[in-house]
């Protein structure tokens, strides 16, 4: 990481369409912006609010050269690329990309919110995160959200396979 670059972790999800391939290309884009650092395993977890599919979630670091409002852009625009429509809270999607961490930033302005206000509830971010980052993840916040239902399906590789298989593969 450079000098000028902000450590940084953003939060992936996605669960209809192809979420495996809408997960690949979201960090096809990232890497190929020279941005990604390192990306966790691949987790199920079920959906938190309305009846919808369970989810595929991960979390990437980043080295990024900007702020976090452009870090923000980027993740809105990984989700327009996956052509998400927001309809309703916590809905079904086909790309979810939220800004984690921004170094030591601390802010709460009604666009972004560091760190994510819902980080330390939500063990489908704190278990790729502690992949990730063990340092910043404590043994008492995983304990407090052990009984989610999240689980570890295999490594970013998987994703690829995931994305070119039929829909019937997928279900497994």
């Amino acid at each position: 990481m450079s000098q000028s670059s902000t450590r940084a972790f953003i939060g992936l999800g996605a669960n209809i369409g192809n979420p495996a391939a809408q997960l690949a290309n979201a960090l096809d884009s990232l890497d190929a912006a020279g941005v990604l650092v390192a990306v966790s395993g691949v987790y199920r977890s079920a959906p938190i609010g309305p009846e919808q599919p369970e989810f595929l979630n991960l979390v990437a670091e980043l080295s990024v050269p900007d702020g976090p409002y452009e870090l923000l852009a980027r993740c809105q625009a990984l989700e327009a690329a996956a052509r998400r429509v927001r309809r309703e809270r916590w809905g079904p999607r086909t790309l979810d990309v939220d800004v984690l961490l921004f170094g030591d930033v601390e802010m709460r302005d009604p666009e972004l919110q560091i760190p994510h206000p819902r980080l330390r509830e939500r063990r489908f971010v704190l278990d790729p995160l502690a992949e990730l980052a063990p340092e910043l993840v404590t043994l008492g916040e995983l304990s407090a959200v052990a009984d989610q239902d999240c689980e570890y399906v295999g490594t970013v590789e998987l994703l690829h396979q995931l994305a070119t298989a039929s829909p019937e593969q997928r279900q497994d």
